[in-house]
């Protein structure tokens, strides 16, 4: 590509560098709060079922604004969308750390998603335009570390913080990062002229809205609202489908749809696009659950919770530290293959867990999990965009980063529908 050839190492290495602070910042804070959740429910007067709000608010708002990054990236350049993208999530993150109550946190979560939309698809397009094809792969290396530092270091980083100052900096921390994220994007990511963007499809766009959001209220207030009893949730549930249908049928006619229809020919992007779906849905769902109940049901300091999550992270860190010279000598297929076995072994070991337990269950199927994790994320990603065309690779990468994060808001809100449920079964 003349773009990879244009950009010298000199540059490229501080570029990525600044890239992977802003996708590094967005991934951790989708963990970090995790951990605080049992004090900021106490904080926020919000209750049990009413605190994962402040996770699937910021997923949610991230997947509605995620599909919007491609064409904004025409629109305004990837150096300006990023740019801004930066002000607005680490404003946000200052706002989330002074909010008063559950209303405010949820809206500030909300913008907080919105500003934080563009940082990984632009992030993995960058890496993908600045980076000759033979060294693709080790990108995605790159990438996948900077994405898993989330996991890594956000329950240990978030435990620390809340028992030593207040849950309240966990979104404050933002603040040095962003800001040198945004020295860093400044000064090494080159201005480009604003392309002439297709005319924007408000219905393909509404439509996807639509769908997006009344999914994840159908799947927030189901359990309260004893779900097809309640004529809300019936509502919901309709919306939803039209809106998908919608979305769909307008895709496949449209003279000029919301995504190149060029992107759904791709059977390699499609197959990507549906790995990311379920990665989402493993790598958030369980910890949603994991620190409420070691900390209000099985007394564990909330240090001592961060520090048995981390083992996850770093199972991943391991996998994608070797994952790169496997895919040279085994097919990509065998390895997600194997990756989704071991989440499935993890999940076997998490049907095990009781009251009576230590945490060595937890640590040795976090670590099971975390390997599988790596297994998958890599291959699927390479393979995802190994046969997308370079102009469509900003819209892909949305397209792809949206279903994961569909995918994480899903497993999120089922996984506490389930909890709620067997709460008032028992």
């Amino acid at each position: 590509m003349a773009e990879a050839a244009s950009t010298p190492n000199i540059q490229r290495i501080p570029l990525t560098i600044a890239i992977m602070l802003a996708a590094s910042m967005f991934t951790i804070d989708s963990t970090i709060a995790n951990v605080a959740l049992p004090h900021m429910q106490g904080g926020l007067s919000a209750g049990l079922d009413q605190i994962t709000w402040v996770l699937t608010s910021f997923i949610v708002a991230q997947a509605l604004m995620t599909p919007l990054v491609g064409w904004l990236a025409q629109h305004m350049g990837r150096r300006r969308l990023m740019l801004i993208s930066v002000v607005v999530f680490t404003g946000a993150s200052l706002a989330c750390g002074v909010a008063q109550n559950l209303e405010q946190m949820v809206l500030f979560r909300v913008v907080q998603g919105v500003g934080g939309a563009a940082f990984i698809p632009l992030s993995q397009a960058i890496l993908f335009d600045i980076n000759p094809p033979e060294k693709h792969t080790q990108a995605m290396a790159v990438f996948g570390a900077g994405i898993m530092l989330g996991p890594i270091i956000g329950p240990a980083l978030g435990g620390w913080i809340t028992e030593t100052l207040n849950w309240r900096w966990v979104f404050l921390i933002n603040l040095p990062v962003g800001i040198l994220a945004f020295i860093g994007i400044f000064l090494f990511l080159p201005k480009a002229p604003s392309e002439n963007p297709p005319r924007f499809d408000f219905v393909g766009f509404g439509a996807l809205t639509l769908f997006i959001a009344s999914l994840q209220l159908m799947l927030d207030r189901g359990p309260g609202e004893d779900w097809l009893q309640s004529w809300e949730v019936r509502i919901e549930a309709a919306l939803a489908l039209a809106g998908l249908y919608i979305f769909v049928f307008h895709t496949l006619t449209a003279k000029r749809p919301f995504f190149d229809r060029r992107l759904l020919g791709d059977p390699n992007f499609l197959m990507g696009c549906l790995v990311s779906f379920m990665l989402g849905m493993l790598m958030f769902s369980s910890l949603a659950l994991l620190p409420p109940l070691m900390q209000n049901l099985m007394g564990y300091p909330v240090v001592t919770v961060g520090l048995v999550t981390m083992p996850r992270g770093l199972g991943m860190l391991a996998s994608m530290m070797v994952i790169s010279p496997l895919m040279r000598m085994i097919d990509a297929r065998i390895l997600l293959a194997l990756g989704f076995v071991l989440n499935a072994i993890a999940a076997w070991q998490m049907t095990l867990f009781n009251l009576d337990m230590d945490s060595n269950l937890i640590i040795v199927s976090s670590v099971i999990q975390g390997v599988g994790l790596g297994f998958i994320f890599i291959p699927s990603n390479t393979l995802a965009f190994a046969t997308v065309a370079p102009e469509l690779r900003t819209d892909g990468a949305a397209i792809h980063t949206l279903v994961r994060s569909i995918g994480s808001a899903i497993g999120i809100s089922v996984m506490q529908a389930v909890f709620v449920m067997n709460m008032q079964t028992s």
